[in-house]
């Protein structure tokens, strides 16, 4: 049977460049990573696409979902909903695969309830003059939505503590290498393999 894999967690601030972190990595070509696709309840933004971007659901549609107990997280951000389908999370991390998920501050902390055992990385900037600087960047939030999202993210980094590592997101390839070498030293904590060895030991 394979081992299970890592869940790992990766979240920060709004406008830190979580999204665009997540897609190098998966871009790149010693990738081994499941990506969890998170689904909400905002509107696709151009570009976007249902199934690779987000899963786009409905208010009614996600809020049904919360009902059922099929969501791993959830969390209500800037008056849309933001969540993770469960079921796919545990089948594939019972594969024994390494499953990414990329979430909002409120969910990670869900998240760290139901899977202590995780790995949970707070992406940061480099400074706030710098965050708001790549918020105002994107041109598809008004001035009222800016400054609520730097009221959310000071909050937000206060956070930080909740969180295993922290990294800063200077300059995207760098921040990528970080990511990576803290997962491959994940798999070598001796409460991740210890069991396994016990196991071996007992048919001595």
């Amino acid at each position: 049977m394979s081992e299970r894999g890592l869940l790992i967690v990766l979240s920060g601030p709004s406008g830190v460049g979580k999204g665009t972190v997540r897609k190098a990595i998966f871009e790149s070509e010693d990738n081994d990573f499941q990506y969890s696709i998170s689904m909400t309840t905002r509107k696709k933004r151009v570009g976007e696409i249902e199934g690779v971007d987000y899963f786009f659901r409905t208010r009614e549609e996600f809020e049904a979902l919360i009902e059922a107990g099929e969501m791993l997280e959830y969390a209500e951000y800037v008056n849309n909903y933001y969540g993770t389908p469960l079921s796919y999370v545990n089948k594939t991390l019972d594969e024994g695969k390494d499953v990414f998920l990329e979430i909002e501050v409120q969910g990670a902390m869900q998240v760290k309830e139901k899977v202590p055992d995780g790995v949970f990385i707070f992406l940061t900037p480099p400074d706030l003059t710098e965050l708001k600087s790549r918020i105002l960047g994107r041109g598809t939030d008004d001035l009222a939505v800016v400054e609520k999202r730097m009221r959310i993210a000071r909050e937000e980094i206060e956070m930080m503590s909740n969180y295993d590592y922290a990294v800063v997101n200077d300059k995207v390839e760098f921040a990528v290498k970080r990511i990576k070498e803290i997962i491959s030293s994940e798999h070598y904590r001796v409460n991740r393999v210890i069991d396994k060895y016990k196991e071996m030991l007992k048919g001595m």
